[in-house]
């Protein structure tokens, strides 16, 4: 079992975020994410957005600090991302 986490570096509502990925299932990723107080709410596509101030308490229980761009090739090479769907273009008639 191995859970990944980056720093909180990422901004947004007005506070800063880590992303919390499992190499192994989603039902790893969310069992571990509610061990650290992640609402299931916080789960996005593929990975838990974890405010600054619970990213201790993650790496206390075990979530192996990376950075970004590592956390985003271990999740891909596990096969558990999901990208984003393409956005949908409006042409005006």
């Amino acid at each position: 079992m191995t859970v990944y986490i980056d720093p909180p570096e990422w901004p947004g509502h007005g506070m800063l975020w880590s992303h919390l990925v499992s190499d192994v299932s989603y039902e790893e990723l969310h069992a571990f994410a509610a061990a650290a107080g992640c609402p299931r709410r916080a789960f996005d596509r593929d990975h838990y957005d974890v405010p600054a101030h619970r990213y201790e308490r993650a790496v206390r229980l075990g979530a192996v600090e990376v950075g970004s761009k590592e956390l985003l090739r271990r999740l891909t090479e596990a096969g558990l991302r999901r990208r984003r769907p393409p956005r949908r273009v409006v042409t005006a008639r």
